[in-house]
């Protein structure tokens, strides 16, 4: 197996759990927050297809899915609003309420492709690119690639915990 397949893979392992979580429910349900200072559904889905849309894109030189294609709009945000969830206060993260489920799901489907076809043309070399001399090792393009990853499954868990707790209150 050569090393774009196990990227591919995990964001396939992502993105089925965006469905898997997603699908179904209602904007109220994508919108429940457990605490005054805790994240949504919707906003943990649209904040880590985001970060992958923002973070491959940058480093495979294509424009992004939420610019390109007028996913702002589709969200009800001003057509300029760029922000990727990074650092919001639980106030700027209460702002992000997907329509529905479709639309929150068609984003990551439309960022997931993107992905998949850009890590689909990489070869082993090409992980070893330095991407970002900011930190202390530079950040290879392999490791940018498993942050997002990691960074995209950690928020996948938390939206699924989420779901289990709706589910819980509903049977209750």
């Amino acid at each position: 197996m050569k090393s774009a397949e196990l990227l591919i893979d995990g964001l396939v392992r992502v993105r089925e759990v965006v469905h898997d979580v997603a699908s179904g429910l209602t904007a109220a349900q994508l919108d429940y927050r457990p605490g005054p200072a805790a994240n949504s559904i919707g906003w943990l889905i649209w904040h880590l297809t985001r970060v992958q849309d923002d973070h491959i894109a940058g480093v495979g030189g294509y424009d992004e899915a939420w610019i390109k294609d007028g996913w702002a709009d589709r969200f009800g945000l001003p057509s300029d609003y760029t922000a990727i969830g990074y650092g919001q206060s639980p106030e700027q993260a209460a702002v992000i309420k997907p329509p529905s489920a479709d639309v929150l799901i068609d984003y990551h489907d439309a960022v997931h492709a993107q992905s998949v076809s850009y890590v689909s043309t990489l070869t082993d070399a090409d992980l070893d690119r330095i991407v970002d001399e900011r930190w202390d090792p530079p950040v290879t393009l392999g490791v940018r690639l498993i942050s997002v990853i990691d960074d995209d499954a950690q928020h996948a868990g938390q939206a699924a915990y989420l779901r289990g707790l709706i589910e819980a209150s509903d049977s209750a």
